[in-house]
């Protein structure tokens, strides 16, 4: 594939080597431009070829800085799928693909009937389970991008209430260990599939057969580089189970509080009440709401002795100690004490991660890891969406020589991968599909916020200067 080729990290590099900015800027938008459905965003069309929720949170991000109006209709075309409980399926299917071209496909999930009693749409074909819910934010910056345009359209009028029944979904019917935190009940949720925290409570999980399904994956990418069959086979075990109890959360063996999950549902609390004030309400609520979970968040999951997050196993009742790049995502939150984002500094920076000096991006594992694989999903590899997320928090606590470094790597290194999925950590080496457009869009979004520019999208300072009536662009 074009752009492929491993580049290696030199800081010796001429400035030349790499994509100037408005050229950059361009490729990214024909990234866009290419991936665009007329209603939404597909991720790839070869391996990905339906809606994906975080992406779309994503995608919207980097799509405000093109054109707002699609911005908020790529969100508007992913909530016409919510369910009446709330939940924002993690997949909405467009019916003009084949069948066989994504597994699992809508004939597996059953959406219309299997998710009948918690009220899934009878008219879109979705998946049953969730993502990240980072729908929120993106709702909010978008727009601030032209508030003009959103109030004309009555933007945030429309997908106010949806985000907050998708809020309660997670406050209220995930909240399986009782600690006021979400839980995810299956890998995919979480958006980091194949995670090495997902290890131990999948060793539970009674794997399905593997004459019952055919991965459509492995059409796409390189057996190493995507999970095993072993892994796979309970993915599809735990989907089948979850379907077949339709769709009734706390039935499931695999329960999971994960520390990026929950710091970006905290994150979309704050710009829900950024949208709540906007739209003439008090947000007061909101924020205490988001403190309260930071709270939980920091007594449920993180460890000051390895100065790190970690996932917590509901049904087992323990920390699961893998260190993982969501494990640094909780950077994003104004609302982390000094101590805890000094220490997560620290950890990124240190043998563990190695940003700044063996890795350029964010590894999603722990390099000294016995699961550590620099290609395997999710095992090691850099991805450009949580090292946007790492970068965003770097500024929030002014962290701001770093997250201009972290920044510029994103930039340089989509641009020599021709927008890669994900990378070899160390090399920069392209792996999975090119033209991705959670990558391209987080491109733009990094092009649209300059070297030493200290205002974070989830950041107090942001929310404080739009109290003020400040600049919203």
């Amino acid at each position: 594939m074009p752009g492929s080729e491993a580049v290696a990290y030199d800081p010796a590099v001429p400035k030349h080597s790499v994509p100037a900015p408005r050229s950059l800027h361009v490729r990214a938008a024909r990234v866009l431009e290419g991936n665009w459905t007329g209603t939404s965003t597909v991720p790839s069309h070869g391996l990905y070829p339906h809606q994906w929720s975080w992406d779309s949170a994503f995608i919207a991000i980097g799509l405000r800085h093109l054109s707002p109006l699609r911005a908020q209709t790529e969100l508007e075309t992913l909530l016409s799928g919510q369910w009446e409980d709330g939940r924002i399926p993690h997949i909405v299917f467009n019916p003009s693909v084949p069948l066989d071209a994504y597994f699992p496909s809508p004939d597996f999930w059953r959406s219309s009937t299997a998710g009948h009693a918690a009220g899934a749409p009878r008219t879109v074909q979705t998946s049953g389970i969730v993502q990240p819910p980072v729908h929120a934010l993106a709702a909010w910056l978008v727009h601030c991008a032209d508030p003009g345009l959103s109030r004309a359209r009555g933007f945030l009028a429309q997908v106010y209430p949806r985000l907050a029944a998708w809020h309660r979904y997670l406050l209220h019917r995930r909240d399986l260990g009782a600690g006021s935190l979400a839980s995810v009940v299956h890998p995919w949720e979480q958006g980091m599939d194949n995670s090495p925290c997902w290890d131990a409570p999948l060793s539970r999980i009674t794997p399905a057969p593997a004459r019952s399904f055919r991965r459509a994956d492995l059409d796409h990418g390189a057996p190493e580089d995507r999970p095993t069959d072993l892994d796979y086979g309970r993915y599809v075990r735990l989907a089948t189970d979850y379907r077949d109890a339709g769709y009734a959360d706390g039935t499931s063996d695999f329960a999971v509080e994960d520390p990026a999950f929950n710091a970006l549902l905290i994150a979309s609390e704050h710009a829900l009440a950024r949208i709540a004030q906007e739209l003439g309400a008090t947000g007061t609520a909101r924020h205490a709401r988001a403190e309260r979970l930071t709270a939980a968040l920091i007594e449920r999951l993180w460890d000051p002795a390895e100065e790190m997050f970690f996932c917590r196993d509901v049904r087992g009742g323990e920390l699961i100690r893998e260190r993982s790049v969501s494990g640094l995502v909780p950077l994003l939150l104004p609302g982390l004490p000094q101590k805890i984002t000094d220490a997560l500094v620290r950890t990124l920076g240190g043998a563990h991660f190695g940003l700044g000096d063996s890795t350029r991006l964010v590894p999603s594992y722990d390099l000294l890891g016995e699961a550590f694989d620099p290609h395997r999903y999710w095992r090691g590899p850099a991805w450009f969406n949580t090292s946007w997320l790492v970068e965003r928090g770097l500024r929030t606590h002014g962290e701001q020589e770093r997250a201009d470094a972290l920044r510029q790597a994103v930039l340089d290194t989509a641009g020599t991968t021709d927008f890669a999925e994900y990378v070899d950590p160390y090399t920069g080496e392209a792996c999975g599909a090119t033209g991705f457009s959670w990558t391209a869009a987080l491109t733009l979004d990094l092009l649209h916020n300059g070297p030493g520019d200290d205002m974070s999208p989830t950041g107090i300072r942001t929310f404080e200067m739009s109290d003020r009536g400040g600049d919203r662009g």
